[in-house]
């Protein structure tokens, strides 16, 4: 596992960016999350304290008053598009692992002041930014922030599917049946 802090937010329309720093590592890993959660994320990391509790205020509360504590949080795996989280919780001396989004577990992990892990498959699979180290750099990573796509960081299907094909292996290709392939080196006799 590759302990991660967070890193920064970036908004873009409906959406949000949200950047896990390693902290061993150059690698940023851009996680999408919906605003509320980024919000939600964005008060705790900004130090913004709120005249009434927000939902993952009032989880934390709840957790607190009946003896729970929350020791980490896990991003675990990627499927597709779809990032999963884990909320290591504890009373007394019982252990229990929930199923979270990563965005509701990492705005409970900045809440609780608990460590954010991610599982090295998830890197594995996932297209990662390096660290700006520079002002140049900076600016940079913004504007690519701002052109990139949920899509553009899941390397899946695309990366597999181009692999096959220049190893000739067509036939074994996720985009269709087998005659796709006629229809290619039909097109390539042109």
């Amino acid at each position: 596992m590759i302990k991660v802090k967070v890193y920064s937010i970036a908004t873009s329309g409906t959406e949000c960016v949200l950047l896990l720093e390693e902290l061993d590592g150059p690698r940023l890993l851009p996680i999408w999350i919906g605003i509320s959660e980024g919000q939600a994320i964005a008060l705790k990391f900004a130090d913004i304290q709120l005249p009434r509790p927000m939902t993952h205020d009032l989880l934390i509360n709840t957790l607190d008053s009946l003896g729970f504590k929350i020791d980490q949080v896990i991003v675990n795996d990627l499927r597709g598009q779809t990032f999963y989280a884990q909320l290591h919780i504890s009373h007394n001396s019982t252990k229990h692992v929930v199923d979270s989004r990563p965005s509701d577990a990492i705005a409970l992990a900045v809440r609780a002041n608990c460590p954010i892990f991610v599982e090295q498959k998830v890197f594995d699979k996932c297209h990662t930014m390096k660290k700006p180290i520079s002002e140049d750099e900076v600016k940079k990573f913004k504007e690519e922030l701002k052109n990139i796509k949920p899509e553009d960081i899941v390397k899946g299907l695309k990366d597999k599917e181009s692999k096959k094909h220049k190893k000739g292996e067509a036939e074994e290709a996720t985009e269709g049946p087998e005659d796709n392939d006629e229809d290619e080196e039909e097109e390539d006799d042109e």
